[in-house]
C-alpha cells in the first residue's frame, strides 16, 4: 500500500488580521493527484485554523511516504484485493529475537520416513518439537509477566487482543529514540491497540536490532493509560529503553491490565486509523509471554 504526502511552503492571511507563514510543511494525502485547492482546503482543516481568509501555496511537491496523521478515515485493498497486513517475524531455528535470550530450538520427534511404518501405503506426516522462551519472535505480554496476580495468557479474553482498532502512530525518520507524551498527545487512542510505527524493525535480523533503540517513556505510558488505549504495541526490540534496568513502561501498561506487543514489523502497511487488530497468543495459564500471530485486518474500499 502506497500513501502521499505533499510538500509545500504555505501563506496564510486571517480575516480578522494577521498571518501564518510554513515552509517545508507535510501534508497527508487520500491521492496523490489533487488540486491546489483541495491541498489548502486539507491544510487548514488539518491544522484546524478559523478565520481564513487566503491560502497561498507554493514549491509543492507530492512523495510516496507513510501517513502520520487520520486524513484518510480508511483504506481499501490493495491491487490483489488483499485485506490483511502481516505483523509478525517469522519464527527459525536459532533466531535472536531479544539479545541474551536463547533462539528457540526446532527438532523432529517424528520424521516423515519414520512415520511411514505407522499408516497406511503413502501415508506420512511428521511432528516436531521445538523449544523456545515464551519471548520469541513477535509476541505478546500479559499482565503476569510483570506482575505475579496478573492475569496469564489464559486469562486474557479475546476483547484484549482481537478485533481491536487499530490506531498506528508514525514516530519515523525523527532523531530521538525517546517516545514521550507529547508524541503522543495529537491522538484519540481511547478504546484502540495504538502500534507505535518506529521502522526499527528495519534491523531485524542483524546485531544493529539489539542497539539503543526506539522506545515508550514512563510519561508516554502513563498518558496511554490515562487516554484509554487497549493494547500498546511496537516495532522495536523493547517498549522500554533495554540499555537499562527500569522497565517503567512495562510495569505501568501490565498493571493497568493493558496487554503489549513486541517486535511487530511491516506496520509501514496498515494505514494510521480504519484497521483492526488480531494478536490473539494460546491460552496457557501460569505463562506469561508467548508468540502470536499479529495482522491486521484493512478496511473495504469504498464505493463512490
Amino acid at each position: 500500500m502506497i500513501e502521499y504526502r505533499a510538500v509545500f511552503d504555505a501563506e496564510v492571511t486571517f480575516l480578522n488580521g494577521g498571518g501564518l507563514t510554513t515552509h517545508g510543511f507535510r501534508l497527508d494525502l487520500p491521492a496523490p493527484d489533487l488540486p491546489e485547492d483541495r491541498l489548502a482546503t486539507l491544510f487548514i482543516s488539518q491544522l484546524g485554523l478559523a478565520m481564513v481568509d487566503r491560502v497561498r501555496l507554493s514549491d509543492v511537491q507530492v512523495v510516496a511516504e507513510p501517513h502520520k496523521t487520520s486524513v484518510v478515515p480508511d483504506t481499501g485493498p490493495d491491487a490483489e484485493g488483499t485485506r490483511l497486513v502481516d505483523l509478525t517475524h517469522p519464527i527459525t531455528a536459532g533466531m535472536t529475537t531479544y539479545p541474551g535470550l536463547p533462539g528457540p530450538e526446532i527438532t523432529p520427534h517424528l520424521t516423515r520416513e519414520a512415520s511411514r511404518e505407522h499408516y497406511g501405503s503413502g501415508v506420512e506426516f511428521a511432528i516436531d518439537r521445538i523449544s523456545m522462551v515464551g519471548n520469541t519472535g513477535t509476541y505478546l505480554d500479559s499482565p503476569f509477566h510483570r506482575y505475579a496476580d496478573g492475569a496469564d495468557l489464559a486469562g486474557l479474553p479475546l476483547t484484549a487482543v482481537a478485533d481491536l482498532p487499530a490506531l498506528v502512530i508514525r514516530l519515523t525518520g525523527g532523531s530521538r529514540r525517546d517516545i514521550d507524551a507529547v508524541a503522543l498527545a495529537a491522538y484519540d487512542v481511547a478504546g484502540h491497540a495504538v502500534l507505535l510505527h518506529t521502522g526499527w524493525d528495519r534491523h531485524w535480523g542483524t546485531p544493529s536490532y539489539g542497539d539503543p533503540a526506539p522506545f515508550l517513556t514512563e510519561a508516554g505510558a502513563r498518558h496511554l493509560v490515562d487516554a484509554g488505549a487497549r493494547l500498546v504495541g511496537i516495532d522495536s526490540v523493547n517498549i522500554d529503553d533495554h540499555t537499562g534496568s527500569a522497565r517503567p513502561a512495562h510495569s505501568i501498561l501490565l498493571d493497568a491490565g493493558i496487554p503489549v506487543l513486541e517486535h511487530l514489523t511491516g506496520l509501514d502497511g496498515v494505514p494510521v486509523t480504519g484497521a483492526r487488530l488480531h494478536a490473539a497468543p494460546p491460552p496457557v495459564r501460569r505463562f506469561g509471554t508467548f508468540p502470536v500471530r499479529a495482522y491486521a485486518v484493512l478496511a473495504p474500499q469504498r464505493q463512490e
